[in-house]
């Protein structure tokens, strides 16, 4: 699956990516290509809600005022990071549940999606990052008309992709 062709970087629309640790990095280097090809400004950081909470409420608290979007929250184990986000900030937040050694990463697919009522959190799948980039693509899509035909152009992309996979398939197996 090929990504969009690079475009002008709008300072307009940005996202945060934090992760509970840097051994998060090579999961999430997929939310940073993917919004960085679709020409999002992307905030990268280690912020973590057990080990430095103070750090990562201020970061939340601030976020919107710095002309973040969205937020993107990855952690494992425990996984409250995108909660601890979420309940300090009013942006939209994407969790990405991280694969530990223990339990292939339904630990922390358990402790995002079980957020109380009233501090939402979207989920990915685990280790989603991609996805998570392409959540936010969509949400900032829905209030700049350019990123939503460069969305569109990407979903034709992918379904094209598709179509030439099934023409190889039926080739492969007509009689």
């Amino acid at each position: 699956m090929t990504a969009p062709a690079p475009i002008v970087q709008n300072a307009d629309m940005s996202v945060a990516i934090v992760m509970g640790s840097s051994s998060d990095a090579t999961i999430m280097d997929d939310a940073v290509q993917i919004l960085r090809s679709f020409g999002i400004e992307v905030e990268v950081r280690v912020l973590s809600a057990h080990r430095t909470p103070d750090d990562a409420i201020e970061f939340a608290r601030s976020a919107a005022g710095r002309g973040i979007k969205v937020i993107i929250a990855a952690a494992g184990g425990a996984a409250h990071l995108a909660g601890v986000l979420a309940a300090a900030t009013p942006l939209p937040v994407i969790g990405v549940p991280v694969a530990l050694v223990n339990l292939g990463g339904l630990d922390s697919l358990l402790a995002m999606v079980q957020m109380p009522k009233g501090v939402p959190v979207a989920v990915v799948a685990v280790n989603g990052a991609r996805n998570a980039g392409l959540l936010a693509v969509r949400i900032l899509a829905l209030g700049d008309e350019r990123l939503a035909a460069e969305q569109d152009r990407f979903r034709k992309e992918l379904a094209d992709q598709v179509r030439d996979q099934d023409a190889e398939i039926v080739a492969r197996y007509s009689s």
